[in-house]
């Protein structure tokens, strides 16, 4: 079974340094969220993509967000930010809100499902942040067989999947609800999944930058 590390403030940086190491030699890690427990790996990682992928079983075609622990994280993963996501970073960020970017040359196509594109998010969970802001970008996909609901807590994610996985963080019960809101500003501007983000603030934001949020297409 996957060892249990509990998160502290004060230990942070010991445990960030544990999950770099595990990172560079392509361990599977669950986190915490704002939301659910996520599956952490390198996003350059082929090796570690596809254990992923295979703990998942996830659908083909279906491309993996990314997490980030601080703005200067960003750009080495996308090929450009759009002013919409600059408007949306600025509002909404940190927060749940997942942008769709046009994603950086190279990014494989196990986080892209070959769309070229990456969704991407500046989490507000402070556990998660005071990680990333150590160890980089990671996958930010819920802990949980695709299928199955996401889990709260490293108690469930152990039961799951503990045989599959490295390390699972524990900071206590995550706040579960609605997952992050996911938005696409690469043309027109869309929600491609409701979350915790309502759409009216988001149309609101860009409205007021003379932006338009296309309609909802259901």
């Amino acid at each position: 079974m996957a060892t249990i590390e509990r998160y502290a403030v004060s230990t942070a940086p010991v445990l960030a340094d544990s999950v770099r190491c595990l990172l560079k030699e392509s361990g599977l890690i669950a986190l915490p969220t704002e939301s659910f427990y996520g599956l952490a790996v390198v996003p350059s990682d082929k090796q570690a993509l596809a254990r992923l992928w295979e703990v998942k079983g996830r659908s083909e075609g279906k491309p993996i967000l990314l997490l980030i622990g601080e703005r200067s994280q960003l750009e080495p993963l996308v090929r450009s930010i759009p002013y919409a996501a600059t408007l949306l970073m600025n509002a909404f960020w940190p927060g749940p809100l997942t942008i769709v970017f046009p994603a950086a040359q190279g990014l494989p196509d196990a986080v892209t499902a070959g769309t070229g594109s990456v969704g991407i998010r500046l989490s507000a969970w402070q556990p998660l942040v005071n990680l990333l802001r150590l160890v980089g970008p990671v996958t930010g996909t819920s802990a949980n067989r695709e299928g199955m609901a996401p889990p709260r807590t490293a108690e469930e994610v152990q039961r799951n999947l503990g045989d599959r996985l490295d390390l699972i963080i524990d900071a206590g019960p995550t706040p579960g609800g609605q997952p992050s809101t996911v938005i696409d500003v690469r043309g027109p501007i869309r929600i491609v999944r409701a979350g915790s983000v309502d759409r009216g603030a988001i149309a609101m934001q860009l409205a007021a930058h003379g932006l338009h949020l296309e309609a909802d297409s259901r």
